[in-house]
């Protein structure tokens, strides 16, 4: 065991952990002590260095019970973790302490521990199967923005309820004349969608606003269209030319529709769906029935089965993808232990989207979450936590 390693395992033994906690629907963060995790069989345990604020973070804090109706508050919000272990449980044969890692934290999700495994804390439980080690010249801030987004987009891609591509050569596989159309290539699952449907070998068409244009290519997609330009499932359609649609993946708000319509024209049967068709954003933060409330569930509800309905008329099947069922599937350990940890090292895998550090300390994730509501694009906030410095 190094003496970083020892260093940390001596602190953790030491410290109190701390949290940022929501005791109840629609309540703001509250930081205070929380019980030190223990890692079970197959898990880690990690010193928490950066977490990120996702979408996610910000819909339970707006919608109370109305999506995850199976949590018992106070809990822990939290997915996208990087930090160093501390512990290992039983049966973790590819980790020790000491090592970098970034890692998902499925505390939120039904039979989980909502307090134990969420991420923003100073020490945190995860799966080692959904955990990667980073390479010594990559900072802690900038892999965070990852693991709920490359988790989402890997269902999106590889599972077989999904779009289920093959991702049996990841990282090694061969050129596929094969395309996967990504409405959305700018967010954080687009971008990281794009690069895993490369690393399986296929062509990959995408949309984003112009200004990220030169960065899809970057990321490896052939062919970029502005997703405002009202002609561009038509230019998308064109693009495509007689090859086949393996699936097509449509992560924006309102990305349905134009994604439906590609579908039509170019034959492809699947489309996996990353967003609902409405925001969630546009309901007051609090608790009983409002005007804005009422509206927002019934254009949920009547765009859904719209969009159902159409889809199944012309045999095409769209499907709402849930980011963790990669960690009950062989896609999880295919993609974090087969794939990321070479994909990292060797720079193939980019870290996407760019990291913005928004704050130090657990008090500052309340104000990234308000932040990430009032809009952020190409970019993921994140807030460090450097016990180091403690």
């Amino acid at each position: 065991m190094t003496r970083d390693a020892i260093r940390s395992r001596e602190r953790m033994m030491m410290s109190d952990n701390m949290a940022a906690w929501i005791d109840s629907p629609y309540a703001e963060l509250t930081i205070r002590e929380a019980p030190m995790p223990k890692p079970g069989s197959g898990q880690l345990v990690i010193e928490v260095r950066a977490v990120a604020v996702n979408p996610l973070d910000a819909i339970i804090q707006s919608n109370g019970t109305v999506m995850y109706g199976w949590l018992r508050y106070p809990v822990i919000l939290g997915e996208d973790v990087a930090g160093v272990v501390v512990d290992t449980g039983a049966g973790v044969n590819d980790f020790a302490i000491g090592d970098r890692v970034v890692a998902y934290a499925m505390g939120l999700e039904k039979g989980r521990d909502a307090v134990s495994e969420s991420g923003f804390q100073s020490y945190v439980a995860v799966d080692a199967s959904l955990a990667a080690i980073l390479p010594a010249t990559t900072a802690f801030e900038d892999a965070a923005v990852l693991p709920l987004a490359v988790s989402t987009a890997s269902a999106g891609l590889f599972e077989k309820e999904q779009l289920g591509l093959d991702y049996s050569r990841l990282g090694s596989a061969a050129p596929r004349d094969e395309v996967v159309v990504i409405w959305g290539g700018a967010t954080a699952v687009g971008g990281n969608a794009i690069q895993l449907a490369r690393a399986a070998g296929y062509r990959v068409i995408t949309t984003a606003s112009a200004k990220n244009h030169q960065r899809m290519r970057q990321l490896g997609a052939e062919a970029v269209f502005d997703y405002h330009d009202p002609q561009t499932p038509n230019r998308i359609i064109e693009a495509v030319g007689g090859s086949v649609v393996a699936g097509i993946l449509a992560v924006a708000v309102g990305s349905a529709e134009p994604c439906l319509r590609i579908a039509r024209a170019t034959g492809a049967t699947q489309i996996a769906m990353a967003s609902p068709p409405v925001s969630f954003y546009e309901q007051p933060r609090r608790r009983g029935l409002s005007l804005a409330r009422i509206r927002l569930f019934l254009k949920l509800g009547t765009r859904t089965a719209l969009l159902q309905g159409r889809s199944r008329a012309r045999g095409i099947r769209a499907t709402f993808i849930w980011g963790s069922a990669i960690a009950t599937s062989p896609v999880g350990p295919a993609v974090w232990a087969g794939y990321l940890p070479a994909a990292l090292a060797s720079g193939s895998h980019r870290l996407y989207p760019e990291a913005h550090i928004t704050g130090h300390g657990l008090p500052a994730i309340q104000e990234a979450i308000d932040d990430l509501r009032r809009g952020v694009s190409a970019r993921k906030l994140v807030i460090t936590l450097d016990h180091a410095a403690e």
